[in-house]
């Protein structure tokens, strides 16, 4: 989904979690739909903001953006590139600049997921990841940086835009929850992320409940009336029993796949993602069975 690759170079600079939560259980089969989920071909800009701070390690505050362009269809496959830089402000670390660019491509029928990242902190380069992934016989990755290796995971694993589309799925049909495991490619290229979205009641009316210009382009034209839900979702590693969040997003999921009310949380500090700029391809691809 959106956010999730927005969030990627925050985990790095994340320095812990302050709340605890229930494992995310098995991975949900999708609800069966006749209507396909048909994903927007758009570029979207988000400003960042610092939304709050607390605990030992504060942030005393954030800006930032994100730029997003997401296009392709279930024949041809997605295609993403986003790029994010954050500069933080703490008292105890200091200033911190970061600049991560991230391409992926993810086949129609999300077996298969090609990615690449690169990061400046502060102006130095860190170690590039680049690899690729397949999941026709449990996730199967092959990484050429920052070293060539590669690992398994026999667990029923979802790629991102496949993940997007069974949570409008979920969210379509109402169901309130779905768990499932997710490999984006983010960190070092090795991580198969456990996921547990709360989904909250459809919305087909503009949203603006701050009174604020917050997300104007989801407010104007033809979107204000697209179908929308809250949700929440919250990454964690790998494991049993209760553990606790490495972060968790709060968005407005949109049915076409674009997303608003961005929030990034994770314990200590957390961030706004303000949509300030919205460009949907006018002309988008027809529903295609991949």
């Amino acid at each position: 989904m959106t956010p999730r690759l927005a969030s990627a170079c925050l985990v790095l600079l994340s320095t812990g979690t302050t709340w605890a939560a229930p494992a995310a259980p098995a991975a949900q089969e999708p609800p069966a739909k006749a209507a396909p989920v048909t994903l927007a071909s758009h570029r979207a800009v988000y400003d960042l903001t610092l939304a709050s701070s607390g605990g030992t390690r504060a942030v005393e505050s954030a800006r930032g953006r994100i730029v997003i362009d997401f296009k392709g269809d279930a024949c041809r496959g997605y295609t993403m590139q986003t790029r994010q830089v954050t500069m933080l402000e703490s008292g105890e670390s200091g200033s911190r600049t970061s600049d991560l660019r991230n391409t992926t491509f993810e086949s129609g029928d999300g077996h298969d997921f090609r990615f690449k990242t690169t990061t400046v902190l502060n102006g130095a380069p860190g170690a590039s990841v680049d690899g690729t992934a397949d999941v026709k016989d449990g996730l199967k990755v092959r990484l050429k940086e920052p070293k060539r290796d590669q690992f398994q995971d026999r667990d029923t694993v979802l790629f991102p835009s496949l993940h997007m589309r069974r949570l409008i799925e979920a969210a379509r049909a109402g169901q309130t929850t779905l768990s499932t495991k997710v490999f984006d490619g983010s960190d070092d290229g090795r991580k198969v992320y456990d996921t547990l979205a709360v989904i909250g009641r459809q919305v087909t009316a503009p949203t603006n409940a701050s009174g604020t210009e917050r997300d104007k382009p989801l407010r104007e034209g033809p979107i204000s009336a697209v179908a929308h839900w809250p949700v929440t979702l919250s990454y964690f590693t790998q494991g049993e029993g209760e553990r606790r969040p490495i972060y968790t997003l709060t968005f407005d999921l949109y049915e076409n796949g674009v997303s608003g009310a961005l929030k990034l949380d994770y314990g200590d500090f957390a961030i706004n993602g303000d949509l300030t700029r919205l460009d949907i391809d006018k002309v988008q691809p027809a529903p295609c069975t991949p």
